[in-house]
């Protein structure tokens, strides 16, 4: 009999959630039986959607929060979701192992109750949380303890975890309490066939020579407010680039009042969540791909989709020096101090002018996920992983 794998996710939509539609297809083409239960989000409406023999099951989400008490509305509504959808499936169909996929760390509730069935908890360490509610709110109150508290509790009642790389295993074994023979890195590579590199579409340079393109969720932490002062730099000396931000927000039109405050909104396009195709239409048509990511310990710590996703398509990239940052891409970057945005400015205007370099960047990072860091190799990892889950 087929073993049967629930998903459960709350951040995003899948397929839009890349991660884990490659998990999922990975896990259901290796012979295993998939089901997924995420959110209704802008452009994945339909409640019920079998994509490549998948299950997918989405509940509304009215609420896409932004402070404490929205947490608290959004993550209550989601639960309740979990639990209806989770028995719906269940009953149908049971499931082996509930494989639950953070933020937030609270899907631990649906795992205590399917244990008394015999399923078992595989908690993949997607956002180290406590590290993500400071960087988000710059304090460590009570709902930080929550986010503590939580963390323990979602190690505790996991019987395997998957990590993104290895700081995050480091945390599951020191902080989590989790044996290392039960914790999986499985990086979030790229599929090659999926990132096709394809020639570049003229318009979204708005008329100028260069793009430079950013790609990824956009919230506090993810330092687009550095990246609109390098922005305001390199337009001082220059007219001839153009910016493309793409990403999901709750502070989009913030983002775009700050822009316009600035005077930048003709040298900034904000696209929010767009379709593969734009997306790569985009990437292929930019230059330089940036990361300003913030340095705080949970973008230190983390491995960013961005940047393997850049290097896919061959994009020089100028990133600030974070630790997992620097692993991933290596020579495909250009690193600058922590929050200088002068030098951030600098160092892309120094790729922009010198393509000699760019491309030697570009081919560098290509080459490294192509042998090393493509899903190819990560999906190899996790059905091996799953085969000693559902054996041990």
């Amino acid at each position: 009999m087929r073993k049967h794998i629930l998903f459960i996710v709350e951040n995003l939509p899948v397929p839009f959630d890349r991660r884990v539609w490659q998990e999922a297809t990975s896990l259901q083409e290796s012979g295993f039986d998939v089901s997924i239960i995420c959110p209704i989000m802008k452009g994945y409406t339909e409640k019920y959607e079998r994509l490549e023999n998948i299950d997918i099951y989405r509940h509304p989400l009215p609420i896409e929060a932004s402070g404490g008490f929205g947490y608290l509305a959004e993550y209550s509504i989601a639960i309740f979701w979990w639990f209806v959808y989770s028995f719906k499936i269940y009953f149908k169909k049971p499931f082996h192992v509930i494989h639950g996929c953070n933020p937030p760390d609270l899907i631990f509730l649906v795992g205590i109750v399917f244990k008394l069935f015999g399923v078992r908890y595989v908690f993949d360490h997607h956002d180290i949380n406590p590290e993500l509610y400071v960087a988000k709110f710059g304090k460590k109150d009570i709902l930080y303890k929550c986010m503590v508290l939580f963390e323990r509790l979602t190690f505790k009642v996991a019987d395997f975890s998957i990590a993104t790389n290895e700081s995050y295993k480091e945390i599951a074994i020191r902080r989590g309490g989790m044996k290392p023979e039960n914790v999986q890195v499985v990086r979030s590579g790229p599929k090659i066939e999926k990132l096709r590199i394809t020639p570049a579409k003229d318009e979204y340079k708005k008329g100028r020579k260069y793009l430079v393109g950013y790609i990824g969720t956009i919230g506090e932490q993810e330092g687009i407010d550095l990246l609109l002062d390098s922005v305001a730099i390199i337009v001082k000396k220059r007219k001839d680039v153009q910016f493309a931000i793409v990403g999901g927000s709750t502070i989009l039109e913030e983002l775009k009042s700050l822009t316009a405050s600035m005077g930048l909104s003709e040298h900034v396009d904000f696209y929010g969540r767009v379709p593969d195709q734009i997306l790569l239409d985009i990437l292929n048509t930019a230059s330089v791909g940036v990361n300003p990511d913030k340095p705080t310990e949970m973008n230190n710590l983390s491995t960013m989709n961005k940047i393997m996703e850049y290097m896919a398509l061959k994009k020089p990239i100028v990133q600030y020096d974070l630790k997992e940052g620097r692993y991933s891409a290596q020579e495909a970057s250009l690193y600058v101090t922590p929050t200088d945005t002068n030098e951030f400015a600098e160092k892309i205007m120094y790729l922009l002018d010198n393509e000699e370099i760019r491309i030697k960047m570009g081919n560098y990072g290509y080459n490294r996920v192509l042998t090393e860091l493509s899903w190819d190799f990560e999906k190899v990892k996790l059905v091996k992983f799953y085969n000693t889950v559902l054996t041990s």
